[in-house]
Protein backbone atom coordinates (compact mmCIF):
# COMPACT_ATOMS: atom_id res chain seq x y z
CA UNK A 1 0.00 0.00 0.00
CA UNK A 2 1.17 3.12 -1.27
CA UNK A 3 0.41 6.77 0.76
CA UNK A 4 0.79 10.08 -1.03
CA UNK A 5 -0.23 13.31 1.12
CA UNK A 6 -1.40 16.03 0.02
CA UNK A 7 -1.51 19.79 1.21
CA UNK A 8 0.52 18.81 4.51
CA UNK A 9 3.19 16.97 5.99
CA UNK A 10 1.44 14.58 8.69
CA UNK A 11 3.68 12.14 8.00
CA UNK A 12 4.98 10.77 11.36
CA UNK A 13 1.27 11.17 12.85
CA UNK A 14 -0.05 9.20 10.18
CA UNK A 15 2.24 6.78 9.81
CA UNK A 16 1.76 5.54 13.65
CA UNK A 17 -2.08 5.93 12.46
CA UNK A 18 -1.67 3.22 9.86
CA UNK A 19 0.85 0.47 12.08
CA UNK A 20 -2.58 0.45 13.91
CA UNK A 21 -3.70 -1.95 11.07
CA UNK A 22 -0.68 -2.94 9.41
CA UNK A 23 3.49 -2.10 8.57
CA UNK A 24 3.36 -2.92 5.02
CA UNK A 25 2.64 0.91 3.34
CA UNK A 26 5.23 3.62 2.45
CA UNK A 27 4.96 7.05 1.54
CA UNK A 28 5.29 8.12 -2.25
CA UNK A 29 7.21 11.54 -3.24
CA UNK A 30 4.40 14.82 -2.84
CA UNK A 31 6.23 15.82 -5.70
CA UNK A 32 5.35 13.21 -8.07
CA UNK A 33 2.62 13.54 -10.63
CA UNK A 34 -0.65 12.02 -9.49
CA UNK A 35 -2.23 11.69 -13.07
CA UNK A 36 0.29 9.44 -13.73
CA UNK A 37 1.23 7.76 -10.46
CA UNK A 38 -2.71 6.56 -10.11
CA UNK A 39 -2.27 4.68 -13.31
CA UNK A 40 0.59 2.32 -12.43
CA UNK A 41 -1.06 -0.77 -12.75
CA UNK A 42 -1.18 -3.74 -9.98
CA UNK A 43 -1.52 -0.77 -7.74
CA UNK A 44 -3.18 0.68 -4.52
CA UNK A 45 -2.98 4.73 -3.41
CA UNK A 46 -4.01 5.93 -0.42
CA UNK A 47 -4.70 9.81 -1.22
CA UNK A 48 -5.25 12.18 1.01
CA UNK A 49 -5.80 15.60 1.18
CA UNK A 50 -5.98 18.62 3.80
CA UNK A 51 -7.27 22.31 3.03
CA UNK A 52 -7.24 24.76 5.95
CA UNK A 53 -8.88 27.80 4.98
CA UNK A 54 -8.35 30.60 7.23
CA UNK A 55 -11.77 33.23 7.42
CA UNK A 56 -12.29 37.11 9.04
CA UNK A 57 -15.28 34.74 11.54
CA UNK A 58 -13.51 30.74 10.84
CA UNK A 59 -11.17 28.44 10.00
CA UNK A 60 -12.40 25.90 7.76
CA UNK A 61 -10.60 22.95 8.24
CA UNK A 62 -11.24 20.27 5.19
CA UNK A 63 -10.02 16.46 4.38
CA UNK A 64 -10.47 13.65 2.04
CA UNK A 65 -9.20 10.50 1.30
CA UNK A 66 -9.12 8.34 -1.99
CA UNK A 67 -8.29 5.07 -2.75
CA UNK A 68 -7.21 3.87 -6.24
CA UNK A 69 -6.65 0.43 -7.23
CA UNK A 70 -5.46 0.02 -10.82
CA UNK A 71 -6.57 3.40 -11.44
CA UNK A 72 -10.41 2.96 -10.10
CA UNK A 73 -11.24 4.99 -7.86
CA UNK A 74 -12.35 2.18 -4.92
CA UNK A 75 -12.95 4.33 -1.74
CA UNK A 76 -13.41 8.34 -1.11
CA UNK A 77 -14.31 10.09 2.38
CA UNK A 78 -14.00 13.84 3.05
CA UNK A 79 -14.89 15.27 5.79
CA UNK A 80 -15.08 19.29 7.20
CA UNK A 81 -15.32 20.98 10.45
CA UNK A 82 -14.92 24.60 11.61
CA UNK A 83 -13.29 26.75 14.31
CA UNK A 84 -15.69 29.64 14.63
CA UNK A 85 -13.95 33.42 15.56
CA UNK A 86 -16.53 35.09 17.19
CA UNK A 87 -16.71 38.40 19.21
CA UNK A 88 -17.92 38.76 22.94
CA UNK A 89 -20.27 40.89 24.43
CA UNK A 90 -18.87 43.62 26.92
CA UNK A 91 -20.09 41.37 29.93
CA UNK A 92 -18.31 38.51 28.84
CA UNK A 93 -15.35 40.89 27.73
CA UNK A 94 -15.00 42.48 31.23
CA UNK A 95 -15.27 39.49 33.13
CA UNK A 96 -12.31 37.64 31.13
CA UNK A 97 -10.17 40.83 31.23
CA UNK A 98 -10.77 41.01 35.29
CA UNK A 99 -9.95 36.97 35.57
CA UNK A 100 -6.81 38.19 33.40
CA UNK A 101 -5.97 41.18 35.51
CA UNK A 102 -6.44 39.00 38.56
CA UNK A 103 -3.93 36.30 37.57
CA UNK A 104 -1.36 38.59 36.06
CA UNK A 105 -1.80 40.97 38.85
CA UNK A 106 -1.27 43.96 36.64
CA UNK A 107 -4.27 46.08 35.76
CA UNK A 108 -3.04 47.51 32.85
CA UNK A 109 -4.42 44.61 31.11
CA UNK A 110 -7.72 46.32 31.69
CA UNK A 111 -6.79 48.49 28.28
CA UNK A 112 -6.48 45.78 26.25
CA UNK A 113 -9.33 44.61 23.15
CA UNK A 114 -10.10 40.98 23.39
CA UNK A 115 -11.62 38.58 21.15
CA UNK A 116 -13.11 35.07 21.79
CA UNK A 117 -12.22 31.76 19.06
CA UNK A 118 -14.30 29.01 19.87
CA UNK A 119 -15.10 25.69 18.20
CA UNK A 120 -18.03 24.62 17.20
CA UNK A 121 -17.22 20.79 17.22
CA UNK A 122 -14.87 18.51 19.26
CA UNK A 123 -15.17 20.33 22.80
CA UNK A 124 -12.09 22.58 21.78
CA UNK A 125 -11.12 24.88 24.38
CA UNK A 126 -11.68 28.65 24.10
CA UNK A 127 -8.79 30.94 23.64
CA UNK A 128 -8.78 34.78 24.40
CA UNK A 129 -6.67 36.57 22.37
CA UNK A 130 -5.25 39.89 23.15
CA UNK A 131 -4.52 42.11 20.22
CA UNK A 132 -3.45 45.44 20.86
CA UNK A 133 -0.64 47.06 23.11
CA UNK A 134 3.39 45.94 23.65
CA UNK A 135 2.49 44.77 27.06
CA UNK A 136 0.61 42.27 25.55
CA UNK A 137 2.12 40.98 22.98
CA UNK A 138 3.64 37.64 24.77
CA UNK A 139 -0.57 37.09 25.54
CA UNK A 140 -1.35 37.64 21.78
CA UNK A 141 1.68 35.16 20.57
CA UNK A 142 0.65 32.23 23.16
CA UNK A 143 -3.33 32.43 21.86
CA UNK A 144 -2.63 32.40 18.31
CA UNK A 145 -0.40 29.55 18.79
CA UNK A 146 -2.89 27.47 20.30
CA UNK A 147 -5.33 28.61 17.81
CA UNK A 148 -2.67 27.03 15.56
CA UNK A 149 -2.65 23.84 17.76
CA UNK A 150 -6.32 23.67 17.76
CA UNK A 151 -6.28 23.25 13.89
CA UNK A 152 -3.32 21.04 13.68
CA UNK A 153 -5.31 18.39 16.46
CA UNK A 154 -8.24 19.00 14.68
CA UNK A 155 -6.44 18.36 11.09
CA UNK A 156 -4.70 15.28 12.21
CA UNK A 157 -7.93 13.68 13.96
CA UNK A 158 -9.93 14.09 10.59
CA UNK A 159 -7.07 12.80 8.79
CA UNK A 160 -7.15 9.64 10.20
CA UNK A 161 -10.96 9.56 10.54
CA UNK A 162 -11.26 10.05 6.70
CA UNK A 163 -8.88 6.60 6.51
CA UNK A 164 -10.22 4.79 9.22
CA UNK A 165 -12.76 2.98 7.53
CA UNK A 166 -11.27 1.96 4.46
CA UNK A 167 -8.43 0.29 6.44
CA UNK A 168 -10.63 -1.08 9.32
CA UNK A 169 -12.94 -2.90 6.77
CA UNK A 170 -9.58 -3.93 4.53
CA UNK A 171 -7.30 -5.43 7.80
CA UNK A 172 -10.68 -6.46 9.40
CA UNK A 173 -9.03 -4.69 12.03
CA UNK A 174 -10.39 -5.14 15.79
CA UNK A 175 -8.99 -1.35 16.78
CA UNK A 176 -10.87 -0.64 20.29
CA UNK A 177 -8.77 3.05 20.69
CA UNK A 178 -10.31 3.91 17.75
CA UNK A 179 -7.92 6.16 15.72
CA UNK A 180 -6.69 7.79 19.04
CA UNK A 181 -2.92 7.37 19.05
CA UNK A 182 -2.15 9.17 22.46
CA UNK A 183 -0.87 7.85 25.29
CA UNK A 184 -3.10 10.12 28.07
CA UNK A 185 -6.40 9.06 26.86
CA UNK A 186 -8.44 10.16 30.33
CA UNK A 187 -6.49 13.30 29.89
CA UNK A 188 -9.08 14.25 27.09
CA UNK A 189 -11.63 13.02 29.39
CA UNK A 190 -10.60 15.62 32.35
CA UNK A 191 -9.93 18.06 29.56
CA UNK A 192 -13.94 18.28 28.38
CA UNK A 193 -15.11 17.42 32.17
CA UNK A 194 -13.50 21.27 32.27
CA UNK A 195 -15.21 22.29 29.73
CA UNK A 196 -19.07 21.41 31.96
CA UNK A 197 -19.26 18.60 29.06
CA UNK A 198 -21.32 16.05 31.33
CA UNK A 199 -20.44 12.30 31.05
CA UNK A 200 -23.17 11.08 28.59
CA UNK A 201 -22.28 13.99 26.02
CA UNK A 202 -18.19 12.92 26.73
CA UNK A 203 -19.03 9.55 25.45
CA UNK A 204 -21.05 10.52 22.52
CA UNK A 205 -18.31 13.18 21.22
CA UNK A 206 -15.30 10.73 22.08
CA UNK A 207 -17.06 8.36 20.15
CA UNK A 208 -17.63 10.43 17.16
CA UNK A 209 -14.06 12.27 16.86
CA UNK A 210 -12.01 9.36 17.95
CA UNK A 211 -14.65 5.98 17.08
CA UNK A 212 -13.47 4.23 20.28
CA UNK A 213 -14.63 1.13 21.33
CA UNK A 214 -17.54 1.45 24.21
CA UNK A 215 -16.12 -0.95 26.58
CA UNK A 216 -12.80 1.61 26.40
CA UNK A 217 -14.93 4.62 26.46
CA UNK A 218 -16.66 3.05 29.89
CA UNK A 219 -13.02 2.54 31.55
CA UNK A 220 -11.63 6.30 30.57
CA UNK A 221 -14.70 8.10 31.84
CA UNK A 222 -15.13 5.60 35.23
CA UNK A 223 -11.41 6.31 35.90
CA UNK A 224 -11.64 10.14 35.00
CA UNK A 225 -14.30 10.44 37.44
CA UNK A 226 -12.39 8.49 40.09
CA UNK A 227 -9.30 10.88 39.76
CA UNK A 228 -11.14 14.18 40.19
CA UNK A 229 -11.68 13.32 44.25
CA UNK A 230 -7.21 13.40 44.45
CA UNK A 231 -6.51 15.65 41.60
CA UNK A 232 -9.16 18.93 42.08
CA UNK A 233 -9.23 21.33 42.71
CA UNK A 234 -5.79 21.76 40.45
CA UNK A 235 -3.20 24.06 42.86
CA UNK A 236 -0.18 25.00 41.05
CA UNK A 237 1.76 25.91 44.08
CA UNK A 238 1.47 21.92 44.56
CA UNK A 239 4.32 19.50 42.96
CA UNK A 240 5.58 15.91 43.38
CA UNK A 241 8.99 14.93 43.64
CA UNK A 242 10.55 12.07 41.75
CA UNK A 243 14.03 10.74 42.59
CA UNK A 244 15.40 7.99 39.56
CA UNK A 245 17.68 4.93 41.22
CA UNK A 246 18.98 4.12 37.69
CA UNK A 247 20.60 0.57 39.54
CA UNK A 248 19.11 -2.85 38.98
CA UNK A 249 20.81 -5.93 39.79
CA UNK A 250 20.36 -7.54 36.25
CA UNK A 251 18.61 -5.91 33.27
CA UNK A 252 15.58 -7.21 31.89
CA UNK A 253 14.79 -8.58 28.50
CA UNK A 254 11.98 -6.31 27.62
CA UNK A 255 13.27 -3.23 29.84
CA UNK A 256 14.17 0.10 28.19
CA UNK A 257 14.23 2.29 31.84
CA UNK A 258 17.51 3.94 32.53
CA UNK A 259 19.12 0.73 34.39
CA UNK A 260 23.01 0.16 35.18
CA UNK A 261 23.49 -3.21 36.06
CA UNK A 262 25.23 -4.03 39.89
CA UNK A 263 28.09 -6.42 38.00
CA UNK A 264 29.36 -3.37 35.96
CA UNK A 265 28.09 0.10 37.63
CA UNK A 266 27.88 -1.54 41.23
CA UNK A 267 30.84 0.49 42.70
CA UNK A 268 29.31 3.97 41.52
CA UNK A 269 26.24 3.39 43.87
CA UNK A 270 27.19 5.88 46.99
CA UNK A 271 29.02 8.22 44.24
CA UNK A 272 25.51 8.29 42.84
CA UNK A 273 23.75 9.18 45.93
CA UNK A 274 26.08 12.22 47.02
CA UNK A 275 25.27 13.55 43.69
CA UNK A 276 21.82 13.46 43.42
CA UNK A 277 21.68 14.96 47.14
CA UNK A 278 23.53 17.51 45.16
CA UNK A 279 21.20 17.81 42.30
CA UNK A 280 18.70 17.72 45.29
CA UNK A 281 19.74 20.77 47.15
CA UNK A 282 19.93 22.92 43.26
CA UNK A 283 16.19 21.94 43.18
CA UNK A 284 15.46 22.81 46.77
CA UNK A 285 16.22 26.39 46.06
CA UNK A 286 13.96 26.75 42.97
CA UNK A 287 11.57 24.87 44.66
CA UNK A 288 11.88 27.91 47.85
CA UNK A 289 12.22 30.69 45.52
CA UNK A 290 8.89 29.53 43.46
CA UNK A 291 7.03 29.28 46.97
CA UNK A 292 6.02 25.76 46.08
CA UNK A 293 4.88 22.68 47.86
CA UNK A 294 5.54 19.52 47.46
CA UNK A 295 2.54 17.23 47.91
CA UNK A 296 3.85 13.13 46.98
CA UNK A 297 7.95 12.02 46.95
CA UNK A 298 7.69 9.04 44.59
CA UNK A 299 11.58 6.97 44.05
CA UNK A 300 11.84 4.74 41.01
CA UNK A 301 14.31 3.13 38.93
CA UNK A 302 15.75 0.92 37.95
CA UNK A 303 15.58 -0.63 41.54
CA UNK A 304 15.61 2.05 44.05
CA UNK A 305 16.25 -0.91 46.46
CA UNK A 306 19.62 -1.97 44.34
CA UNK A 307 21.02 0.22 46.85
CA UNK A 308 23.08 -0.67 49.95
CA UNK A 309 20.98 -0.35 52.81
CA UNK A 310 23.04 2.27 54.08
CA UNK A 311 23.12 4.42 51.39
CA UNK A 312 19.27 3.86 50.39
CA UNK A 313 18.69 5.24 54.40
CA UNK A 314 21.37 7.96 53.80
CA UNK A 315 20.13 9.05 50.39
CA UNK A 316 16.20 9.38 51.98
CA UNK A 317 17.57 11.00 55.21
CA UNK A 318 19.66 13.60 53.05
CA UNK A 319 16.29 14.43 50.81
CA UNK A 320 14.80 15.20 54.16
CA UNK A 321 17.10 17.03 55.24
CA UNK A 322 17.49 19.44 51.95
CA UNK A 323 13.63 19.30 50.84
CA UNK A 324 10.75 20.62 53.01
CA UNK A 325 8.83 17.07 53.26
CA UNK A 326 6.90 17.96 55.89
CA UNK A 327 3.52 18.00 54.25
CA UNK A 328 4.05 15.23 51.53
CA UNK A 329 0.55 13.09 51.51
CA UNK A 330 2.18 10.18 50.28
CA UNK A 331 5.92 8.16 49.90
CA UNK A 332 6.57 5.61 47.79
CA UNK A 333 9.67 3.51 47.15
CA UNK A 334 9.96 0.75 44.30
CA UNK A 335 10.91 -1.71 46.27
CA UNK A 336 11.54 -3.72 42.71
CA UNK A 337 12.57 -6.85 42.61
CA UNK A 338 12.73 -9.24 45.47
CA UNK A 339 16.41 -10.07 44.45
CA UNK A 340 17.02 -6.58 45.48
CA UNK A 341 15.05 -6.73 48.80
CA UNK A 342 16.27 -7.85 52.09
CA UNK A 343 14.86 -7.22 55.44
CA UNK A 344 17.51 -4.89 56.17
CA UNK A 345 16.49 -2.47 53.64
CA UNK A 346 12.51 -2.98 54.28
CA UNK A 347 13.16 -2.00 57.96
CA UNK A 348 15.25 1.60 56.99
CA UNK A 349 12.45 2.47 54.58
CA UNK A 350 10.04 1.89 57.31
CA UNK A 351 11.86 3.67 60.12
CA UNK A 352 11.63 6.81 57.78
CA UNK A 353 8.73 7.31 56.87
CA UNK A 354 7.77 4.99 53.12
CA UNK A 355 4.88 4.93 53.54
CA UNK A 356 4.13 2.93 50.11
CA UNK A 357 5.84 0.10 48.33
CA UNK A 358 5.94 -1.66 45.24
CA UNK A 359 7.24 -5.44 44.66
CA UNK A 360 7.00 -5.84 41.15
CA UNK A 361 6.82 -9.88 40.34
CA UNK A 362 5.86 -8.80 36.49
CA UNK A 363 5.01 -12.97 36.45
CA UNK A 364 4.11 -16.02 38.36
CA UNK A 365 5.34 -18.04 36.09
CA UNK A 366 9.29 -19.22 37.14
CA UNK A 367 9.95 -20.36 33.09
CA UNK A 368 9.12 -16.65 32.61
CA UNK A 369 11.29 -15.34 35.11
CA UNK A 370 13.93 -17.11 34.29
CA UNK A 371 13.42 -16.43 30.07
CA UNK A 372 13.34 -12.37 31.06
CA UNK A 373 16.68 -12.57 33.07
CA UNK A 374 15.12 -12.28 36.79
CA UNK A 375 17.49 -14.07 38.44
CA UNK A 376 15.10 -14.49 41.48
CA UNK A 377 12.06 -17.22 42.40
CA UNK A 378 8.23 -17.21 42.71
CA UNK A 379 8.64 -18.61 46.00
CA UNK A 380 10.90 -15.43 46.85
CA UNK A 381 8.42 -13.11 45.88
CA UNK A 382 5.91 -14.70 48.27
CA UNK A 383 8.81 -14.06 51.04
CA UNK A 384 9.49 -10.53 50.39
CA UNK A 385 6.09 -9.53 50.39
CA UNK A 386 5.20 -11.67 53.66
CA UNK A 387 8.68 -9.92 54.78
CA UNK A 388 7.24 -6.55 54.11
CA UNK A 389 3.72 -7.48 55.76
CA UNK A 390 5.59 -8.42 59.09
CA UNK A 391 7.47 -4.81 59.49
CA UNK A 392 4.16 -3.30 58.91
CA UNK A 393 3.78 -2.12 55.47
CA UNK A 394 0.24 -1.70 54.91
CA UNK A 395 -0.10 -0.42 51.33
CA UNK A 396 1.83 -2.47 49.33
CA UNK A 397 1.70 -2.41 44.57
CA UNK A 398 2.53 -5.13 42.51
CA UNK A 399 4.00 -5.05 39.12
CA UNK A 400 2.34 -7.55 36.55
CA UNK A 401 3.34 -7.44 32.64
CA UNK A 402 1.01 -8.96 29.99
CA UNK A 403 2.37 -10.68 26.91
CA UNK A 404 5.27 -11.81 28.08
CA UNK A 405 7.52 -13.94 25.64
CA UNK A 406 6.10 -17.64 25.94
CA UNK A 407 3.11 -17.11 28.43
CA UNK A 408 -0.30 -18.31 27.43
CA UNK A 409 -3.68 -18.07 29.13
CA UNK A 410 -3.57 -20.39 31.54
CA UNK A 411 -0.30 -19.01 32.84
CA UNK A 412 -1.50 -15.41 33.00
CA UNK A 413 -4.95 -17.08 35.30
CA UNK A 414 -1.60 -18.59 37.53
CA UNK A 415 -0.42 -15.14 37.92
CA UNK A 416 -3.73 -13.81 38.94
CA UNK A 417 -4.90 -16.07 41.49
CA UNK A 418 -1.31 -15.71 43.24
CA UNK A 419 -1.58 -12.07 43.28
CA UNK A 420 -5.37 -12.30 44.69
CA UNK A 421 -4.03 -14.69 47.22
CA UNK A 422 -1.28 -12.15 48.07
CA UNK A 423 -4.02 -9.48 48.59
CA UNK A 424 -1.72 -6.62 47.98
CA UNK A 425 -3.33 -3.11 48.00
CA UNK A 426 -2.99 -2.44 44.28
CA UNK A 427 -2.09 -4.09 41.40
CA UNK A 428 -0.35 -2.18 37.78
CA UNK A 429 -1.12 -4.46 35.01
CA UNK A 430 0.78 -3.53 32.05
CA UNK A 431 0.51 -4.72 28.31
CA UNK A 432 4.15 -5.60 27.55
CA UNK A 433 5.83 -2.97 25.07
CA UNK A 434 8.91 -3.49 22.54
CA UNK A 435 10.31 -0.79 23.41
CA UNK A 436 13.39 0.42 21.32
CA UNK A 437 16.27 0.51 23.80
CA UNK A 438 15.28 -3.11 25.02
CA UNK A 439 17.47 -5.97 24.12
CA UNK A 440 14.09 -7.87 23.32
CA UNK A 441 13.27 -5.34 20.73
CA UNK A 442 16.81 -5.80 19.28
CA UNK A 443 17.38 -9.10 19.08
CA UNK A 444 13.47 -9.51 17.53
CA UNK A 445 14.27 -12.32 15.23
CA UNK A 446 15.64 -14.49 18.40
CA UNK A 447 12.42 -13.86 20.06
CA UNK A 448 9.71 -13.06 17.76
CA UNK A 449 8.57 -17.05 17.85
CA UNK A 450 7.86 -16.18 21.17
CA UNK A 451 5.74 -13.11 21.33
CA UNK A 452 2.07 -13.91 21.20
CA UNK A 453 -0.99 -12.69 18.90
CA UNK A 454 -3.27 -10.10 19.05
CA UNK A 455 -6.22 -12.21 20.40
CA UNK A 456 -4.52 -13.51 23.08
CA UNK A 457 -3.42 -10.26 24.59
CA UNK A 458 -7.17 -9.34 24.34
CA UNK A 459 -8.12 -12.29 26.14
CA UNK A 460 -5.32 -11.91 29.02
CA UNK A 461 -6.37 -7.92 29.73
CA UNK A 462 -9.84 -9.45 29.61
CA UNK A 463 -9.03 -12.34 32.21
CA UNK A 464 -7.36 -9.57 34.40
CA UNK A 465 -9.98 -7.28 34.66
CA UNK A 466 -12.03 -9.94 35.73
CA UNK A 467 -9.96 -10.76 38.82
CA UNK A 468 -9.49 -7.34 39.73
CA UNK A 469 -13.38 -6.50 39.78
CA UNK A 470 -13.80 -10.32 41.48
CA UNK A 471 -11.46 -9.30 44.37
CA UNK A 472 -12.56 -5.64 45.10
CA UNK A 473 -9.47 -3.82 42.81
CA UNK A 474 -11.27 -0.60 41.08
CA UNK A 475 -9.21 1.25 37.96
CA UNK A 476 -8.19 4.69 39.25
CA UNK A 477 -5.02 5.23 35.98
CA UNK A 478 -4.49 4.28 32.99
CA UNK A 479 -1.83 5.24 30.01
CA UNK A 480 -0.76 3.74 26.84
CA UNK A 481 3.14 3.55 25.27
CA UNK A 482 4.08 3.43 21.65
CA UNK A 483 4.93 -0.19 20.40
CA UNK A 484 2.36 -1.63 23.10
CA UNK A 485 1.23 -5.31 21.49
CA UNK A 486 -2.06 -4.59 20.06
CA UNK A 487 -1.68 -1.00 20.26
CA UNK A 488 -3.69 -1.61 24.12
CA UNK A 489 -3.14 -0.05 27.62
CA UNK A 490 -1.66 -0.39 31.30
CA UNK A 491 -4.18 0.03 33.98
CA UNK A 492 -3.75 0.65 37.87
CA UNK A 493 -6.27 -0.91 40.20
CA UNK A 494 -6.45 -0.10 43.79
CA UNK A 495 -8.70 -1.24 46.84
CA UNK A 496 -10.82 1.93 47.77
CA UNK A 497 -8.43 4.27 49.25
CA UNK A 498 -5.18 3.13 48.04
CA UNK A 499 -5.21 5.28 45.06
CA UNK A 500 -1.74 6.36 44.34
CA UNK A 501 -1.02 10.13 43.91
CA UNK A 502 1.51 10.28 42.26
CA UNK A 503 0.53 7.82 39.73
CA UNK A 504 -2.72 9.89 39.10
CA UNK A 505 -0.97 13.12 38.81
CA UNK A 506 1.86 12.19 36.67
CA UNK A 507 -0.90 10.90 34.22
CA UNK A 508 -2.91 13.76 34.24
CA UNK A 509 -0.81 16.13 34.10
CA UNK A 510 -2.52 18.79 36.18
CA UNK A 511 0.72 19.21 38.52
CA UNK A 512 4.39 19.80 38.11
CA UNK A 513 6.98 17.05 39.03
CA UNK A 514 9.99 18.13 39.46
CA UNK A 515 12.62 15.06 38.82
CA UNK A 516 16.26 14.52 40.15
CA UNK A 517 19.04 11.82 38.98
CA UNK A 518 19.76 10.09 35.80
CA UNK A 519 17.40 9.77 33.40
CA UNK A 520 15.03 11.65 35.27
CA UNK A 521 12.22 13.86 32.94
CA UNK A 522 11.52 17.24 35.03
CA UNK A 523 7.47 18.00 33.68
CA UNK A 524 6.96 21.49 34.09
CA UNK A 525 3.11 22.31 33.73
CA UNK A 526 1.48 25.99 32.75
CA UNK A 527 -2.02 25.26 33.35
CA UNK A 528 -2.95 28.76 32.67
CA UNK A 529 -1.29 28.30 28.91
CA UNK A 530 -2.33 24.10 28.59
CA UNK A 531 1.27 23.59 28.18
CA UNK A 532 3.90 21.31 29.20
CA UNK A 533 7.86 22.00 29.59
CA UNK A 534 9.95 18.63 29.87
CA UNK A 535 13.57 19.13 31.11
CA UNK A 536 15.01 15.89 31.26
CA UNK A 537 18.25 15.15 32.78
CA UNK A 538 21.21 12.82 30.95
CA UNK A 539 20.26 9.06 31.33
CA UNK A 540 24.25 8.02 30.91
CA UNK A 541 25.43 7.09 34.47
CA UNK A 542 29.03 8.36 34.25
CA UNK A 543 27.53 11.61 32.64
CA UNK A 544 25.40 12.37 34.92
CA UNK A 545 27.99 12.06 37.60
CA UNK A 546 30.12 14.58 35.72
CA UNK A 547 27.45 16.93 34.59
CA UNK A 548 24.97 17.13 37.17
CA UNK A 549 25.70 20.77 37.88
CA UNK A 550 24.27 21.14 33.99
CA UNK A 551 20.86 19.60 35.59
CA UNK A 552 20.32 21.61 38.01
CA UNK A 553 21.33 24.85 35.43
CA UNK A 554 18.75 23.64 33.37
CA UNK A 555 15.70 23.54 35.73
CA UNK A 556 16.80 27.09 36.42
CA UNK A 557 16.59 28.47 33.43
CA UNK A 558 13.50 26.75 32.26
CA UNK A 559 11.76 28.24 35.82
CA UNK A 560 13.10 31.93 34.89
CA UNK A 561 12.16 31.79 31.19
CA UNK A 562 8.61 30.99 32.33
CA UNK A 563 8.52 33.28 35.57
CA UNK A 564 6.11 36.43 35.89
Amino acid sequence: MQVLLKGHDYKYEVAEFLKLFSSEFSFMDGSEDFDVIKDIENSEIVVNELKVDRKKEYVDIFTRTTVFKDSIETYKKEINEKIYIREIDDEEKNKIILEKANTLGNKNILNSEYRMTDSAKSGNISTVIVDNNEHNKKIFAKTNKKLDNNIRAISKRIIERSMYYYLNEKFDANVPWGILTGIRPVKIVQELLDDGMDIKSIKENMKREYLISDEKLNLITDIALRERNFIYPTNENKISLYVSVPFCPTRCLYCSFPSHPLAKFGSYRHQYVETVLKEARGVADIIKKQGKEIESLYIGGGTPTALEADDLEYLIKGLFKVMDLTKIKEFTVEAGRPDSITKEKLEALKRNGVSRISINPQTMNQETLDFVGRNHSVQDIRECFKMARELGFDNINMDLILGLPGENLDMVENTMKEIVSLNPESVTVHTLALKRASDLNINMESYKDALIGYQTIIDMISLSREYMEKYNYNPYYMYRQKHMLGNLENIGYAKEGYECLYNMQIMEERQSNYAIGAGAVSKFVYLDENRIERVDDVKNLEVYLERVDDMILKKYREVEKNGD
